[in-house]
């Protein structure tokens, strides 16, 4: 099945003919639906809202369901791992959905008499949402659950890449907000043909745009005119210090960094270790899967790593023996489960400290915790900055350091990136397969995509006692310092 071929399926699930139909008349119908579905949806009822959120996370966590999809996707993209994304579809469904049902999104969510403040919950309309082909089951799913939360509607746009795999997604979601009775249009697939041309023209029609993917994307989205959700470039660096566990360490970098072959944005692209640590943690990481490279391998793995200035497509996502044949390392190199190339210096671009999207794990050697730092603010530079970082230590005071210096989202203490910069179930960050870093990402977040990024507030203010302060109260320590 090609799903972005003209070809096939002249109406997308839920969506309208698109045949002789230019982009803007297409998406304009999809997003009439969209807004007929809004006013027969009993968004004003929060036990409904929260049938038709539990009906979307069930189409995706049914475990045929979950199987099924996840199979769909590696053979739809040829990325990651079926396994992994089994994993992702139901552990990021079940997280989102006990945060979702924790939460009250209809009518008055907050009171505060003393204030004299009553939040009213709102929906924000109509909601596109562009999804990678990284991610083409379970971000859409993700997505949605938080829209239909809000009271909205959604319509989801799909990478080419992973076009039938969403496509199934949506039809999965349709068919059981319809058993539950509520609108099938809630949910609905941008019409076929995928293209930069009808992803954009959604972008500029609808009221709340939000993008997961490329940076193209957010760039061109932030630029639509339409309010924006946009999320950053991951490329995470993680310190090992002196006081670590070293063998927990790498336990957990092994873990997260082999997971669905490191399609994550949240998954390990380098390690920086102190001096007096650095052999024992790197046999910490041989033990745990890592592949050592020699000099001269390194050299094979940097010169099939890039093609043409560009990430090469027969190593993304893919499993190591086939990254082992095809970087032209040793046999005894494919019974590994990851590669590390150790590099002296931070490069710039298409160098070891850019992502990698790949089974391929960058070492750094630091002389003590300052030089450590600068290197993650260096990686940083490169591709990731304001997403995320982490360090494995015994030490607080290293990671309130860290945290304190770094431009970033999140910093992880202890933790697999790739199974806590999303939420986990052991920290406090909200589940969601999207996530924001700030404006030094050039996000309008700085946190994980979450309910309330899908809701308008209204506020109700009444009148309380007077809250007058005297003019010495304020301006009292100005004048003893510099006078009147």
């Amino acid at each position: 099945m090609v799903a972005d071929s003209p070809s096939i399926d002249s109406a997308a699930p839920g969506g309208s003919a698109v045949g002789a139909c230019d982009p803007k008349s297409a998406v304009a119908e999809v997003v009439a639906r969209a807004r007929a579905a809004m006013e027969a949806y009993e968004n004003h009822d929060q036990d409904r809202v929260d049938d038709a959120v539990r009906a979307l996370a069930w189409s995706i966590y049914k475990p045929e369901n979950a199987r099924m999809l996840a199979e769909l996707a590696v053979e739809d993209t040829g990325l990651g791992d079926v396994e992994s994304k089994v994993i992702k579809n139901t552990r990021k469904t079940f997280g989102t959905l006990r945060d979702l049902l924790r939460a009250k999104t209809v009518g008055i969510i907050q009171e505060d008499p003393e204030r004299g403040l009553v939040k009213y919950a709102k929906p924000v309309g109509v909601v596109g949402a562009v999804c990678p082909s990284t991610n083409p089951a379970a971000t859409p799913v993700n997505k949605a659950m938080m829209a239909l939360k809000g009271g909205n509607a959604v319509i989801i746009a799909p990478s080419p890449a992973g076009a039938a795999t969403t496509r199934r997604t949506v039809e999965l979601m349709r068919e059981e907000l319809k058993k539950a009775g509520h609108p099938e249009d809630l949910v609905q697939l941008l019409p076929a043909p995928v293209s930069k041309e009808m992803t954009q023209e959604m972008m500029n029609q609808v009221d709340l745009a939000v993008v997961t993917g490329s940076q193209d994307n957010v760039k061109r989205a932030m630029q639509s005119g339409t309010v924006t959700v946009g999320v950053g470039a991951g490329n995470v660096p993680v310190i090992i210090d002196s006081t670590a566990d070293l063998d927990d360490a790498a336990e957990k970098i092994c873990a997260s960094k082999i997971f669905d072959n490191s399609t994550s944005c949240s998954s390990e692209n380098a390690v920086i270790i102190l001096d007096d640590v650095y052999e024992d943690a790197i046999a910490a990481l041989e033990w745990a899967g890592g592949w050592r490279c020699s000099d001269e391998e390194r050299e094979k793995v940097r010169n099939t790593l890039w093609q043409g200035g560009k990430l090469n497509r027969h190593v993304i996502a893919k499993p190591a023996p086939v990254l082992a044949e095809v970087f032209g390392l040793p046999k005894d190199a494919a019974q590994r489960k990851f590669f590390m190339v150790e590099e002296a210096k931070v490069g710039g671009k298409h160098s070891f400290a850019d992502e990698k999207l790949s089974l391929v794990l960058t070492i750094y050697r630091a002389r003590d915790f300052d030089e450590a730092k600068a290197i993650v603010r260096q990686i940083l530079d490169v591709t990731g900055k304001g997403h995320s970082t982490g360090i494995h230590t015994r030490d607080m005071a290293h990671a309130r350091e860290l945290a304190a210096e770094t431009d970033v989202v999140r910093v992880l203490v202890n933790q697999a990136h790739t199974f806590g910069n999303g939420g986990g179930f052991n920290n406090c960050l909200p589940f969601t397969l999207s996530m924001a870093g700030g404006t030094w990402a050039g996000n309008t977040l700085s946190d994980n995509l979450n309910y309330k990024c899908f809701i308008n507030l209204t506020h109700l203010v009444s009148t309380i006692p007077e809250d007058k302060p005297s003019e010495e109260e304020l301006f009292g320590p100005y004048w003893e310092r510099y006078g009147k």
